[in-house]
């Protein structure tokens, strides 16, 4: 097993080895764990790669499948979780579809992360783009927090 705490130590990984899965987080030091997504598959189209965050939003989700993610998962997740997610890198054309529409705190949810992953999870800057104060925008980060 390797690990990897942000995505210049990734970069020095890759230089030497040739992994063919990877789990990475969405919040790493110094960077978005996107970023380590887009590195990963750009070293190896076929490596098969897991997001694992505590801050999920659709937003993020789409932007890790765009760049080469297999699957993401919301934490807490186990290793079982984690596997399972690996053997469905093909997808399932036959998941159901969910009948219940989108609340304003979901749609609210989903714009406080899509400015996230825009600033680079930058607190004060995504408050200052939505127009709201830092210590609001951290409270509502702090109540929503998936653990």
């Amino acid at each position: 097993m390797l690990l990897a705490t942000g995505l210049e130590e990734v970069t020095r990984l890759l230089a030497t080895r040739a992994p063919g899965y990877a789990v990475v987080d969405l919040k790493l030091a110094g960077a978005s764990g996107l970023a380590c997504v887009e590195a990963l598959h750009s070293h190896d189209a076929s490596m098969l790669i897991v997001v694992l965050t505590g801050f999920a939003s659709i937003a993020t989700a789409v932007e890790a499948i765009k760049l080469g993610a297999c699957h993401y998962l919301t934490k807490p997740a186990n290793t079982d979780d984690i596997e399972e997610a690996f053997s469905k890198a093909a997808g399932d054309a036959r998941v159901a579809l969910s009948e219940r529409p989108t609340s304003l705190k979901n749609l609210e949810w989903e714009r406080i992360h899509e400015m996230l992953v825009e600033t680079g999870f930058n607190i004060s800057e995504t408050a200052r783009r939505l127009g709201m104060h830092r210590r609001t925008l951290a409270r509502k980060l702090g109540k929503r927090r998936v653990r």
